[in-house]
């Protein structure tokens, strides 16, 4: 079992499970087809969720399993993955059972966050079965359990009066971790390790800016708005900003789906950011002609550059 990227005539991409005989498995398909075309979701997210079924099929072929009604042993799933190195739970083969037999003071090969997101990669592929009668309708009770909402927040609650809530039956406790931002020192670092004005002017944005590298990868000229007033542009947005929008790059860039992102969700911009992106000092504007080629329509590509 193995991930496999698939590109429609139309040139939209979206990501499958392909089995040992290099055969598309039609429950899969359909269900990464349902994420993409269906919900609307990027590519890279069918892409981690066929690798996330891709192992689970694997687990189910090589211990045994029928993967329709294997969602009752997925403790033994957990087991696996935290366990399983790369000859056990890799694409080829493993030459002996494919078993994992974890011993006193074995290492997890896997941290719980990713496990945990595997899981809930299984699970949405199963719902779907269940959805498309390709599943039994049991599993979701092998998979969900009812518990009591108390520990929820009141925002989490809502009107809900019942008090009880469906919780997954099988997870993984994922410590938490406080998001650590670059220091000033580090971002200063990397910037100067840049090698063009198109990099540098990157990681001034997600260094100041605060966007995703998706974003940042899929913005285009008309998206950039440097100036104190743009509504000449059809924008009444004052001061230094940029738009981060949701859709298709030739460059395979996507933007993280924001629910207030209305025309265009904005993000101001200093003006660091502003001054890179006009102009930089030295070889001879060669950086506002890397600009300059950054046309209209088009996200951020390699060939705006300013080496040094």
């Amino acid at each position: 079992m193995r991930a496999f990227l698939v590109q429609l005539p139309s040139g939209v991409r979206y990501w499958t499970v392909m089995d040992e005989d290099l055969a598309v498995v039609p429950e899969a398909d359909a269900f990464l087809r349902h994420v993409r075309f269906g919900k609307d979701q990027a590519e890279l997210t069918t892409r981690t969720y066929a690798g996330h079924i891709a192992l689970y099929l694997r687990w189910c072929i090589r211990t045994g399993r029928d993967w329709r009604v294997a969602a009752a042993e997925l403790g033994m799933f957990i087991v696996w993955l935290k366990f399983g190195s790369k000859q056990v739970t890799g694409i080829d083969r493993p030459s002996g059972s494919g078993l994992v037999y974890p011993g006193p003071g074995a290492e997890a090969v896997r941290e719980p966050a990713r496990i945990q997101n595997i899981l809930t990669g299984v699970r949405q592929f199963l719902l779907h079965g269940i959805t498309a009668k390709t599943v039994p309708s049991h599993v979701m009770a092998q998979m969900y359990e009812v518990a009591e909402n108390w520990d929820l927040p009141e925002q989490a609650r809502g009107e809900d009066v019942t008090g009880y809530r469906m919780r997954p039956r099988y997870r993984v406790q994922v410590p938490r971790k406080k998001g650590e931002r670059a220091s000033d020192r580090e971002i200063v670092e990397l910037f100067l390790a840049c090698r063009n004005a198109r990099d540098q002017f990157i990681v001034l944005l997600l260094g100041r800016a605060g966007l995703r590298p998706g974003g940042a990868a899929g913005l285009r000229r008309e998206d950039m708005h440097f100036m104190p007033d743009s509504s000449a542009l059809g924008c009444p947005k004052k001061g230094s900003h940029l738009h981060t929008l949701r859709r298709d790059n030739v460059n395979g860039a996507w933007a993280k789906r924001q629910l207030t992102a209305a025309p265009g969700r904005w993000k101001p911009v200093d003006h660091l950011g502003a001054r890179l992106r006009s102009v930089r000092p030295g070889a001879d504007g060669a950086a506002a002609r890397a600009g300059q080629r950054l046309r209209a329509g088009e996200p951020v590509h390699r060939a705006a550059r300013c080496d040094r």
